[in-house]
This record gives structure tokens, C-alpha cells and sequence, in this order.
């Protein structure tokens, strides 16, 4: 095990979940990865190190990601550009070449995954999906609340997530009512009324539900699945909270760097 000044993370997802993790861990001085597909669909692209796939950079908060070409060489030559390198690898083939000490799965698909206890020294899961001693060593709480970023440290998460919506007001959210392809001259960040114009799924105009700023819109000309989230407005009408890392997900980001330094940040046997 490496010294904790020399440990390397890869974190599977830079949507929003993977990127305040990634943000955090990279202000603390570890040496972070992050592995995305080809092309990702993240809502809240503002604080998205997913956008780097497409932009070459993305920068949250003072923090560049830059994408990367798989190798050793470039990606250490990233971390020297004090960046954080964004390589696409769904497959994770970076892993033997970089031998990472912490594999932090953020996907947040809420099912189980091909993630195992063996892909590093400590591999942790975020939020539903995952059981602790059986494919991760430590799972991080996603529910709201007083639960948000807990280290669980036996059993599994339990998935409130689908009543927890339920019982909430979700008409800020946009979502696609059958499979297609979104497009949209709109950017994150725009104000908008309700009744506005925020794009269309093949051709049929979808219209803002209510008035505030775009905190969340998936980028223009992309194919999407039906009762995919297409946009969020934020009613409350910031416009930093559309480039500004959510106090939630420092919280959840806490739970990820306390999980780290109670396993890892022990006294060696002597």
C-alpha cells in the first residue's frame, strides 16, 4: 500500500455523483481518474467532469479534467498538469496500468454491477446496488436526509429512492415519454418561464413546466430511451447552483473521503 499522499482512485462515472467525489479527493491531494463511456448523458452538465469527454476539458470549481488518451505516460502526465485525467473505458483496461488503490463505483444505476472486492485494496459503491463484503468493502448512503453519505460498513444500502420521489414534487423535471432524439438550442443556465420552449424529442416541442434557470439539460442531438431526464428547472431561480457543487453532494463527497481514510489511513504492523 502506498503512502496516502501517493494513492491512486479511479472513480467508474463523471456524471454528477462521480465528479463532486472526484473534486474533492483531487482538492485532498490524491491522484484521481475517472472512467466514462462514449458517449455519456449527464443532466446537470454544469458539474459534470463527463463533459471533458466531449469538450476535451471541463472545470468545476477551480478543478480541470481533462480527457485522455489510455496509456501511462499520458495519464501521468495529466496528473502532473494538475489535471484530472478522464479516459473513456467502460470496460476499465486502465486498471492493470495504473494499479489504483481505491476503485469508487458512482454509476448509480442502482443495480449490481461487474465492480468486485478484488479490482483494488479498498473498493467502495455509491448508493444502492452493491453489498458490503461481497462486491465492495464499503457502500456510501444516497438517501436524503440523515442518512446522506453514512459508511456502511455492513449489508447494503436500502433504496428509498423511488418512494422518496414520489412523495416529492417533480415538476421541475422534463422527462422523454417515449424513446427518440432530443435536440435544443438552449444552454445551462438560461432563464426561462413556464410554457418556454426548451426543445423537442423527434420533432415534438416540449415546453418548460415552470419558470427559473436550466440547472440540468442534456446536450443537443442525442438519443435518449423513453422517461429519460431531458431538463431540470430550478424554480428558485440560482444561477450559481447551476455551476456550484450541491451541498448534497459534498456531503455524499465526505462520506467518500472519510470511508478512504478509516480504511487506509492506519498504522502499518511493524
Amino acid at each position: 500500500m502506498r503512502k496516502l499522499s501517493e494513492l491512486i482512485v479511479v472513480i467508474k462515472g463523471g456524471g454528477e455523483v462521480g465528479s463532486a467525489i472526484a473534486h474533492i479527493l483531487t482538492r485532498c491531494h490524491f491522484r484521481v481518474c475517472i472512467t466514462e463511456i462514449a458517449s455519456p448523458l449527464s443532466l446537470r452538465r454544469g458539474v459534470c467532469y463527463s463533459e471533458a469527454v466531449y469538450d476535451t476539458e471541463k472545470t468545476i470549481e477551480g478543478i480541470t479534467a481533462e480527457r485522455t488518451l489510455i496509456s501511462l505516460e499520458n495519464i501521468y502526465k495529466t496528473w502532473r498538469n494538475e489535471k484530472i485525467p478522464v479516459v473513456v473505458d467502460p470496460d476499465l483496461t486502465v486498471k492493470p496500468m495504473i494499479k489504483p488503490d481505491v476503485l469508487i463505483n458512482a454509476l448509480m444505476i442502482g443495480r449490481q454491477t461487474s465492480t468486485r472486492m478484488e479490482d483494488a485494496a479498498l473498493v467502495i459503491g455509491i448508493g444502492p446496488g452493491f453489498t458490503v463484503g461481497t462486491d465492495v468493502h464499503l457502500v456510501i448512503d444516497t438517501n436524503s436526509g440523515d442518512a446522506l453519505g453514512k459508511v456502511i460498513i455492513d449489508g447494503e444500502v436500502e433504496n428509498r429512492a423511488a418512494s422518496e420521489k414520489a412523495d416529492q414534487p417533480d415538476g421541475h423535471i422534463l422527462k422523454s415519454e417515449d424513446s427518440g432524439v432530443f435536440a435544443t438550442e438552449r444552454n445551462i443556465g438560461d432563464a426561462v418561464l413556464a410554457g418556454d420552449d426548451i426543445g423537442t424529442l423527434n420533432d415534438i416541442q416540449l415546453l418548460a413546466p415552470v419558470g427559473g434557470v436550466i440547472r440540468g439539460l442534456l446536450r443537443n442531438e442525442v438519443k435518449v430511451l423513453n422517461n429519460t431526464e431531458l431538463a431540470e428547472i430550478d424554480a428558485v431561480n440560482d444561477q450559481s447552483a447551476c455551476f456550484n457543487i450541491s451541498k448534497e453532494m459534498r456531503t455524499l463527497s465526505g462520506g467518500v473521503l472519510e470511508a478512504i481514510l478509516m480504511s487506509l489511513n492506519v498504522e502499518e504492523n511493524v
